[in-house]
């Protein structure tokens, strides 16, 4: 496993800096210290490493949500918690926050499988759900609700990456004050 980890974290700086077709598969062999058979061996093909690091990346982002997140909290708090640290973990992981952006506005999210995608949003759908029941939330379709947070999320991390340090909290918060006075009742 310590190689197949190598490989994923030699390939995310490459795809980042070069795209999918630009980074071959012997450069990130070379980066993770592997032969090119070690790196086909767990990845049948660069197709398959690229969603695999895709996946990779999104249980990462998973694993610090659930570390922050109370299930016995309110909704509120869930959402504020949800939105903020995604924003934070962001800000502290940049690359792979821009392959998950590289990764969504190419062919290859076709190829993650609709179960997977419900395990990558579950903690987020589960909210929204809740959120709908408890009529928290404005009555508005669930998917709606989901890609308004999600264009949100990836709008405020655009925008505080390029203010200074001590500042971006706070932009933050204000960017998840608004989100939250949109969608609720």
């Amino acid at each position: 496993m310590d190689k197949k980890l190598s490989i994923l974290n030699a390939a995310l700086p490459l795809f980042v800096s070069n795209g999918f077709h630009g980074t071959s598969t012997s450069r990130i062999a070379q980066e993770a210290g592997v032969s090119n058979g070690t790196l086909f061996h767990y990845f049948k093909t660069k197709d398959d490493l690229v969603v695999a690091l895709y996946n990779h990346v999104k249980d990462q982002l998973t694993a610090h949500l659930t570390t922050y997140l109370d299930p016995l909290a309110s909704i509120s708090v869930q959402f504020r918690v949800l939105f903020v640290e995604s924003i934070n973990w962001a800000l502290q992981q940049p690359q792979a926050m821009f392959y998950i952006q590289q990764f969504h506005f190419s062919p290859h999210l076709s190829q993650v499988s609709a179960d997977v995608i419900d395990d990558q949003t579950r903690t987020h759908r589960t909210l929204i759900e809740r959120g709908l029941v408890e009529c928290v939330l404005k009555p508005l379709p669930e998917s709606l609700i989901f890609t308004l947070i999600s264009g949100q999320v990836f709008g405020t991390y655009q925008y505080v990456t390029d203010l200074p340090a001590d500042e971006q909290q706070s932009a933050i918060s204000q960017s998840c004050e608004l989100l939250w006075g949109m969608l609720t009742r």
